[in-house]
């Protein structure tokens, strides 16, 4: 179901797992949403870095910035099958403590995006989307 059709639940209302935020948004809302002549061309990772920053921005401040604590909630919520596992990992553990630190410190789009980056690169999931790729 698209976004124009409901209201958008709030941060706080209910984590949003992939497939609440997938009934909520449509990508054919992209073009509306943002009215850019390339994003109605838009390849799948565009749409795809255009829904990250409207993740994003729905949960930002006015200022356009997130504080840690906002955007711990944001990643446990929203890219929870990339985390799911990585506990124990060196670098997992580097980037939750730096958003415990400081909690009310805010941070930009740019922050976030390294650290979901960061995320997906030592992800398990990663390995298993390209070892099903290897094998067709």
């Amino acid at each position: 179901m698209c976004a124009c059709s409901q209201v958008r639940p709030k941060l706080d209302e209910y984590p949003w797992t992939p497939t609440i935020f997938r009934e909520w948004f449509c990508f054919g809302d992209l073009p509306k949403l943002f009215p850019s002549p390339a994003l109605e061309k838009g390849s799948d990772l565009e749409k795809a870095i255009a829904t990250a920053a409207l993740v994003f921005d729905n949960a930002a401040d006015a200022d356009g910035k997130l504080s840690k604590s906002d955007a711990k909630q944001l990643l446990e919520s929203q890219f929870i099958h990339f985390m799911q596992g990585q506990e124990t990992k060196p670098k997992y553990q580097e980037i939750i403590s730096a958003l415990d630190e400081n909690k009310e410190d805010k941070i930009y789009f740019e922050d976030f995006m390294v650290q979901l980056l960061s995320l997906t690169l030592m992800s398990d999931l990663r390995q298993e989307i390209q070892n099903v790729r290897k094998t067709k």
